[in-house]
Order: C-alpha cells, then structure tokens, then sequence
C-alpha cells in the first residue's frame, strides 16, 4: 500500500512539476511591459515609428513561440487618410478534427496616444495600464498555448492598432473575418488588467455582463470566481468602448471585454504617468495564469456552451 501511494504521490507531483513549467513567470511579464512602456516607442500612437516598434516586437514574440500567421504575414493591414495602420494577428490551428473549424479570439490595443498634457517635462503617454497590460497577457497566452499545444479549437491572438482613434482597427479585422465566414465561437478582448481591483471584489470584470453567460462559464472553468459585474459598466457604455465590440456587431457572438480597472484604482487614464513603474506585475501575473484553466474549458469544451442571452 505504501508502495501504491509513494508512485502516485510521485505521478501527482510530476504533473505538478510540468503544470508549474507552463505557468506564465513575472519576469517575463514585466520585461515585456516595460518595453512596450518605455519611453523608446513614444506613446505607440498609430502610424508612427514607435508603434512600428511595438508591432516588430509582438511579430518577434510570435515567430519564437512558432505561432502562426493566419493571413500572408502577421499583419492585417488597414488605411485611415494618411495613416497606415496594423493589426497583428497570431494563429495556432486547434488539434480536434472537428473543433478546428471554430474559433476563439484573444485580443488587446497595442496602440496609446503618444503624447499627453506635459508633466515635470514629461509629454510621453506610455500607456501601460491602456492598454500594454492587456497586449502582454494576450504574448503570453500565445506563448502559453504554442507550449501546451492543447487547444481544441482554433485560437487568433490579435493585437490591434487605431483603437485610440476609435476602434478602427478591430472594426477592420472584424469586417475582414467576417467576410471569410470565419466560424467565430467567442472572443475576448483585455484592457487594462495592470493594477487589482479593491479589496473584496472579484479579480475581474466583465463588460456587458447580462448579455451572455460567458461569466458563469469562465468561473466555472477556472473553479473559483474570477470574473463578476461593474456596476458603472453599463453607465459609461463600457461594452460599446472597446474592441469587442465591433466582434460583437459583425458576429452575433459572445464578445466582451474584461478588465481589472474601475475607476477607483488608477489614476492615470491617458495620463503621462502611465508608466510601467505604476503596475502591479504580481497582480498582471496571477491574473494571465488564473485565466488559463478559464481559456482552456472554453477554448476545449465539446460543445458551444457559452451563448448570447435572451435580453
């Protein structure tokens, strides 16, 4: 009887070992974020050298971790006057012969604004809480997933620019995957996870939270509540706000946004002291490998489990 328990104590801890192995690490969050903050990429506005930067790096991450292009390269390409402007879009094919053909979307802005009003000399909005968080966790989720290699569905990590000028650029990317039919199954876009949530409120929220049952689905996946309700959600129009919403719109799917901001907890919106030093990495950490059991049970489920509410 010892003996039995010895070689599965020894089978649970080496599963263990190889689930700690895939978690996502601090270090690797926060060099990512930092560079993406710094002061090198100039704000990231759309159409500048510095979001160009910020487009080769996600590019780079995306080739090193083998993750895919979905189109001819990694950039779906859109024009607004003058400006050209980037999405980039990542691809891992789903391993199930029949799951395959449906999709989840990942997604984040990778763009800011550039400048802001001028503070003790400083004019550059680095923009990592808005949204430089929310494009590291979608990195690393595409790391994650190219190592795991076990999702069953298709995934697209798309990370988009122009949503500053507002959300031209997921409006073109949804619009161009619609008009390929692309069997979209759900999609969630990130903004703003750097700094947690007071004390006593789940980790998460959901934008238009009533409008499909992907909360309760999420939580029950992950096993413990990661991702509730904001109240002034609906008040400031927060579904509408962000580049779910042009999914939602072109789809008819199940297409929200989460985010850990709420107005009570950083103070920085479109400010100059959005800085890389102003997150809480232990938070954006915990939060991208909490979410990962999520992702999988949707991204995995045998059927279309999570719907659009009869509102």
């Amino acid at each position: 009887m010892k003996h039995i328990l010895s070689v599965f104590s020894i089978l649970i801890l080496l599963s263990c070992s190889t689930s700690k192995g895939l978690q996502v690490k601090k270090d690797a969050v926060e060099a990512s974020l930092t560079y993406l903050a710094s002061n090198e990429l100039n704000g990231r506005q759309t159409g500048t050298p510095g979001i160009e930067k910020a487009a080769t790096y996600i590019e780079s991450i995306f080739k090193d971790y083998k993750v895919s292009t979905y189109f001819e390269t990694y950039r779906d390409s859109f024009q607004l006057k003058d400006i050209t402007g980037y999405n980039i879009v990542g691809y891992l094919e789903g391993n199930d012969p029949k799951l395959k053909d449906e999709f989840v979307i990942l997604g984040a802005h990778y763009d800011h604004i550039g400048t802001a009003k001028t503070v003790d000399g400083d004019s550059i909005a680095n923009g990592a809480n808005d949204d430089a968080s929310g494009t590291v966790a979608v990195l690393e989720w595409a790391k994650y997933f190219a190592k795991a290699k076990n999702n069953k569905r298709s995934i697209l990590f798309t990370l988009y620019s122009a949503e500053e000028m507002g959300l031209k650029g997921s409006a073109h990317l949804a619009k161009v995957l619609k008009e390929q039919n692309l069997n979209l199954y759900t999609m969630i876009n990130f903004e703003m996870i750097g700094v947690p949530r007071t004390f006593g409120n789940k980790l998460s929220y959901l934008t238009g939270y009533k409008k499909s049952n992907i909360a309760e689905k999420l939580n029950a996946y992950a096993g413990e509540s990661l991702v509730g309700f904001l109240p002034q959600a609906k008040k400031f129009n927060l579904f509408k706000r962000s580049d779910n919403f042009p999914f939602f719109n072109e789809f008819n799917v199940p297409a929200h946004a989460i985010s850990t901001f709420d107005f009570t907890n950083f103070d920085y919106y479109h400010h100059v002291d959005d800085e890389a030093e102003n997150m809480d990495f232990t938070h954006i950490t915990n939060f991208i490998n909490k979410m990962i059991p999520a992702l999988e049970g949707m991204i995995n489920a045998p059927s279309k489990e999570i719907k659009l509410n009869d509102e």
